[in-house]
């Protein structure tokens, strides 16, 4: 048991009787009446993102969950495929529970949050930031840098982001697996 001064991002508590993990929170102490902490709680199994607001000292429920590395494998028709880095025994997870499966390539690192309890995997995430290679992309006009107009680009792994009109083919970039949204050109 934990009461709200114990909230951190990240903590995952039990809530509703789901799993949740608190995204942002904050302290309230209004002049008049009591104190609360309003939040934003993501919910584990739906990814859905709910507000809610707790009375200040209310007793919540910690579920206890552990962050494991792995390496993504493969992909197949079962799903995806994770070998631990550690002790070698592979998982399967279904594409729902990973943030950003079009940025996943064989051999990269993630990380696997597993229910502590159950031993189940509950989400996958992975880095903030990966560097992909650019395996396709309509040529740029030297020069035009005046604008911030971006084009497509296809990556290795098959995904399609926006990129500067300077970036061309075979040029590897930072790509932000939280949106999707390229970051920067990367120098070889």
């Amino acid at each position: 048991m934990a009461t709200t001064a114990d909230f951190r991002n990240g903590l995952c508590i039990e809530f509703n009787n789901e799993l949740y993990v608190i995204v942002e929170f904050q302290h309230v102490k209004p002049g008049k009446g009591g104190a609360f902490v309003r939040t934003r709680l993501k919910n584990l199994k739906t990814g859905k993102v709910i507000p809610n607001t707790f009375n200040a000292g209310v007793k919540i429920n910690v579920a206890r969950v552990e962050r494991r590395p792995f390496q993504f494998l493969y992909k197949d028709d079962n799903g995806y495929h994770f070998m631990n880095s550690n002790t070698f025994e592979q998982t399967s997870l279904e594409e729902e529970l990973i943030n950003a499966p079009s940025f996943l390539k064989e051999g990269q690192e993630v990380e696997i949050t597993f229910h502590a309890d159950t031993e189940s995997p509950m989400y996958c995430e992975l880095p903030a930031f990966v560097v992909l290679e650019i395996t396709y992309s309509e040529p740029g006009l030297r020069g035009d840098t005046a604008t911030n107009t971006l084009k497509p680009a296809t990556l290795e792994t098959g995904a399609v982001v926006g990129v500067p009109l300077f970036v061309e083919t075979g040029e590897k970039i930072k790509v932000d697996t939280r949106t999707g949204a390229y970051a920067e050109r990367v120098k070889a």
